[in-house]
């Protein structure tokens, strides 16, 4: 632990931040001074099972969706491998991995903010997180981008376009992301209260200098605000707008797809609804000089169902993206066909050996 014993209360309490709702984690709750009214109190707790109830549910969705898009995507489509494909294998490991660590939150939060896991854990857990996090994103910005360009310059992507280029690019998007996410494997940090309760939170203190450690806090806190929702939004929407205009004018692209406009609207939808409230209350927790009662319960309401938000979107992902292409659907469908096909041929073979077995022993 980096701050002392008597600077502890008052460090923890200036310089920690929630960062995807880590419950006891929070600039304004990590000591619960504002959390006296039973009312906010039994509030808060029923956000808690609430969120464990939507962690659990995002898991098993999120996992299972994105599992079976790497399955077609990595292993069906070798063959017939795209640059979309490539964009939907990325974008669907990191989702996969994204929910796959949700296991670990749902323990933290079931335990009442109580980290079993170890000090290493709570680094690499939260790192893992906003690596995929932001891989994510940025790969949604790829999609985006590059469906304006096959749209605006057809016969230049046409010519560019390829599966080393954007495997290329996407793993630039990765090193982006583990830049981006660096900072957490720094400043995570545990915390063992005198009942043995562990708590993980982010320290950006790191020594008793207040000023220092709140500077940091807010140059990470804006720098993920601009680079993790501002910038990919502006840059979702700008594409999309771009790619509805062209089809507006060009009857022959729009006719190539029955539901352009209808799906494009259900992207951005999407993504500002699962991404923009929890970036709002990043603002709001930057705002150290209202530390009011009203900010605490706000935040401390609002974190739980924002976080969530963001774990939802890597559950709609591959609905969004993947399940709505038909020859992704038509792939899955004789996939699961022919798995029941082997598995029906399988247990006929087996039965019919059974009753061959049987009938020579009675001869």
């Amino acid at each position: 632990m980096f701050l002392s014993q008597a600077g502890l209360k008052t460090g923890m309490e200036k310089i920690n931040t929630t960062d995807l709702y880590d419950g006891n984690d929070s600039y304004y709750d990590i000591n619960h001074d504002d959390m006296d009214n039973d009312y906010f109190a039994k509030l808060r707790k029923s956000l808690n099972i609430m969120s464990v109830i939507v962690y659990c549910l995002a898991f098993v969705l999120g996992v299972l969706g994105n599992g079976v898009v790497i399955w077609v995507t990595g292993f069906k489509m070798k063959k017939t491998k795209t640059v979309n494909t490539v964009w939907f294998l990325n974008l669907a490991v990191a989702d996969f991995l994204f929910t796959a660590f949700l296991p670990l939150r749902v323990t933290y939060t079931a335990m009442d903010f109580h980290w079993p896991f170890g000090h290493l854990m709570c680094k690499l857990h939260t790192t893992i997180t906003f690596l995929n996090m932001f891989a994510s994103v940025y790969i949604l910005v790829m999609i985006s981008v590059d469906r304006c360009v096959s749209v605006v310059w057809p016969v230049w992507a046409q010519n560019h376009r390829n599966i080393r280029k954007a495997s290329y690019v996407s793993l630039g998007v990765w090193v982006l992301a583990l830049i981006l996410s660096a900072p957490y494997f720094v400043f995570k940090d545990t915390f063992t209260y005198s009942d043995n309760t562990t708590l993980c939170f982010t320290n950006f203190a790191l020594s008793d200098d207040h000023e220092t450690g709140m500077f940091r806090y807010q140059a990470v806190a804006i720098t993920y605000i601009l680079l993790g929702f501002v910038v990919p939004f502006t840059v979702i929407v700008s594409c999309y707008a771009v790619i509805i205009h062209r089809l507006r004018r060009n009857r022959t692209l729009a006719s190539k797809s029955s539901r352009p406009i209808y799906v494009i609207a259900a992207i951005i939808t999407t993504f500002f609804l699962c991404w923009a409230p929890y970036h709002i209350m990043r603002l709001i927790e930057l705002d150290n000089h209202t530390r009011s009662k009203t900010f605490g319960h706000v935040l401390s309401i609002g974190l739980p169902i924002t976080t969530s938000l963001i774990f939802f979107n890597s559950c709609l992902n591959p609905l969004l993206y993947v399940f709505m292409g038909q020859d992704f659907k038509d792939i899955v469908h004789k996939s699961i066909l022919k798995i029941f096909e082997t598995t029906h041929t399988n247990l006929t073979v087996t039965s019919r050996s059974k009753d061959k077995s049987v009938s020579d022993v009675q001869v």
